[in-house]
């Protein structure tokens, strides 16, 4: 199959890309490099343009001889989208019409779309399934949603066939630790936490500690990328013309933010500032829903030593440099025997 993947020098996409050339597929990537790293494309072939570019995106199409589009590229933070939803409704929703009418237009039927578990919002329930009400709570997650019905239109109408995937904490790190999460500024908690061994912040904080959880942390489903990256091929292979999916990808245990900092052994005396706007206490995929069985294969611990390794790569650190990461190796050695809060 000939895959074009949007967004697929970001962190999610590139992974795919990887996982998806590895199996024996052609691919190709089409990304602006805003958000992307022309080193996470790993040597394949990239058209470097803007989605909102429908008449490159058309002829790149056509060009390639795609088969079927994955789609990752967008705008992902949330607190962004609170202060500049222009942007996200221009770059998310515009940008996904644009991409739209450049399959029409090259022949292209078959869509892979990356959604997000926001789109449940602030769900009381402790796991969610593909029924659980929608409810998003921000622009970001509003995009999100407004881009599947959107989708869901398109095919119905124009003979598309599509699979949404709305996945849970993307997490980890490739096992040689070349790539793995690079976003400036970072905002995802493992890789937050492992910046304080590496010394790159002095310590990590914890926005509350009063949720109705065992610890008092928020408790997230953290599903590692060589996951996301399987369980998108398998989604990929299934789709056809008038193929209408929705799945969750996660792995049914929630990890809480303490037991995620206790893993890492790197926090520094965390403080517990008080915090507007929330977030739900608990998220994670309501195990046997969807794709949930693709996407539970890389332990945590496995995942967080290859999030290590990326950062030492990254930071070109010699084995055994540092003392503090050495440290922080022994003490994951036991991670995979320790009970999850559910």
């Amino acid at each position: 199959m000939r895959i074009l993947i949007t967004g697929g020098a970001g962190y999610v996409g590139s992974a795919c890309l990887r996982y998806v050339a590895e199996q024996g597929h052609d691919v190709m990537v089409y990304d602006s490099l805003v958000m992307g790293h022309r080193r996470a494309v790993d040597g394949h072939p990239l058209v470097r343009g803007d989605i909102a570019d429908t008449a490159l995106l058309t002829q790149t199409l056509k060009d390639f001889g795609a088969d079927a589009v994955m789609h990752f590229a967008a705008a992902t933070y949330v607190g962004e989208s609170v202060e500049n939803p222009e942007y996200y409704y221009r770059n998310n929703v515009s940008g996904t019409l644009s991409l739209l009418n450049a399959m029409r237009a090259a022949g292209v039927n078959r869509l892979l779309f990356s959604s997000t578990c926001a789109t449940y919002g602030m769900a009381e329930a402790d796991t969610m399934s593909e029924a659980t009400p929608l409810d998003p709570f921000s622009p970001y997650a509003r995009t999100k949603l407004a881009v599947e019905w959107m989708i869901r239109d398109f095919a119905h109408a124009y003979g598309m066939g599509f699979t949404l995937l709305r996945y849970f904490n993307a997490s980890g790190a490739d096992a040689d630790g070349r790539h793995g999460e690079d976003h400036t500024p970072e905002s995802h908690l493992i890789p937050l936490v492992l910046q304080v061994p590496l010394g790159q912040r002095d310590k990590i904080m914890v926005f509350g500690d009063d949720y109705p959880t065992p610890d008092g942390t928020c408790i997230r489903d953290y599903v590692h990328t060589r996951d996301l990256a399987s369980a998108h091929l398998l989604a990929i292979e299934a789709t056809e013309v008038g193929t209408d999916e929705i799945f969750n990808i996660g792995t049914g245990n929630g990890q809480s933010v303490m037991q995620i900092i206790e893993a890492c052994e790197t926090c520094h005396g965390p403080e517990h500032p008080a915090r507007d706007g929330r977030p739900p206490p608990r998220r994670s995929a309501q195990a046997g829903s969807g794709c949930h069985q693709a996407a539970h294969q890389t332990g945590l611990g496995a995942g967080i030593q290859r999030y290590r390794s990326q950062y030492r790569h990254r930071l070109g650190l010699a084995q055994g440099a540092s003392k503090r990461v050495s440290r922080l190796t022994a003490d994951l050695d036991g991670l995979e025997r320790k009970t999850p809060y559910r």
